[in-house]
């Protein structure tokens, strides 16, 4: 189904963009964080909120940020707290903040830098909060190397307790965090995914010979991952079962850029791609979804309801973030800056 769009337009970001995240610990509304990406300027944070009758949204607050922002992760358990990777001099450097106070009363109010991760030494490309609740470790990727930190916030401390090294794999990309066990990681490399047991900082499990751009656990089901990828589009895989894939969906015309499980209706999935759309599936995993084998030994393409594709933008889309507040809801985030909050409940009654 093809539609353009009908949503609410957030028009406050001035320069280019990429990072968007649903600001999950504020309960009381959904909001949203969004970072840009400017060369020459001097970079910005925006707190971005609906407000109540669902018509509009509002800057919360704007926050200078000194560099390009690359990865943005609202705090799960902490609605002030976020973390960015950034540009710093020839490297990249990662840091979490903490949005001030009075927020709200304040033009451009000044961050507060709690800590830096500061102990690595390659390309740093994400940081990870265990996504459901208070934990007191963060995950810090880098091309070579995967660390756990303890934190403590209220102390402004952070310290690397374990590392583990990509050896002699290619460049690790980015990642996800098991919602449903906070020991297990999966990390992006240019032709396959990894599994790591953090207890032990080795690698568990592998999908090889893919070029995967994004990965995502169903916080909803145990052992099951949605990967963005290049040349299958949107698969989804059993961790128990990773010789084929449990779905494959088309993905996009160009490039599938992100994908992202809906926090509370498990069989719905966001994807957005450098072929400036949104796309909504309804993709139904079940016990016997694993499919008839093809003669190859590969499970014959099962292509699953496009619910809907969000067609009305200009540019890349990179960012997309359901609502934890409002699950019918999510924002999108086109590389020229523009958010746009839509809707998903006229398709709610197919599923």
């Amino acid at each position: 189904m093809q539609g353009g769009s009908s949503g609410i337009v957030y028009g406050g970001l001035k320069y280019q963009a990429r990072c968007i995240t649903d600001v999950r610990a504020d309960a009381g509304s959904t909001t949203f964080l969004a970072g840009t990406l400017s060369l020459k300027e001097e970079n910005e944070v925006h707190l971005i909120r609906l407000l109540p009758g669902e018509n509009e949204l509002v800057c919360d607050g704007l926050f200078y940020h000194p560099n390009e922002i690359w990865d943005l992760k609202s705090c799960p358990f902490d609605h002030r707290l976020f973390s960015t990777v950034y540009t710093s001099g020839e490297g990249y450097g990662a840091s979490v903040w903490k949005i001030p106070e009075l927020y709200g009363q304040s033009n451009s109010p000044q961050l507060e830098q709690l800590f830096a991760l500061d102990d690595h030494t390659d390309k740093i490309r994400c940081v990870l909060w265990w996504p459901l609740g208070k934990h007191d470790k963060l995950i810090s990727i880098d091309d070579r190397n995967i660390f756990l930190w303890n934190i403590d916030p209220s102390n402004k401390s952070a310290k690397v307790i374990s590392q583990g090294s990509a050896d002699m794999l290619p460049n690790l990309r980015g990642g996800a965090w098991d919602p449903h066990n906070h020991n297990a990681v999966a990390t992006i490399t240019d032709s396959s995914l990894h599994f790591w047991d953090l207890r032990s900082m080795k690698r568990s499990n592998a999908i090889e010979h893919a070029h995967i751009r994004d990965v995502d656990y169903n916080p909803k089901k145990q052992n099951i991952i949605a990967t963005a990828e290049d040349e299958f589009g949107i698969r989804l895989w059993d961790l128990r079962m990773l010789k084929h894939p449990l779905k494959d969906l088309p993905g996009h015309s160009h490039w599938t850029w992100a994908v992202r499980h809906n926090p509370e209706y498990d069989e719905l999935i966001l994807s957005a791609g450098t072929d400036s759309a949104v796309n909504l599936w309804l993709a139904k995993v079940g016990s016997d979804d694993s499919g008839p084998e093809s003669p190859s030994g590969s499970p014959t393409r099962q292509e699953e309801p496009l619910l809907n594709s969000y067609t009305d933008y200009e540019d890349s889309i990179y960012g997309i973030a359901w609502s934890s507040h409002d699950p019918s809801l999510f924002a999108s985030l086109s590389y020229d800056g523009r958010v746009v909050l839509e809707s998903v409940k006229p398709h709610l009654q197919r599923k």
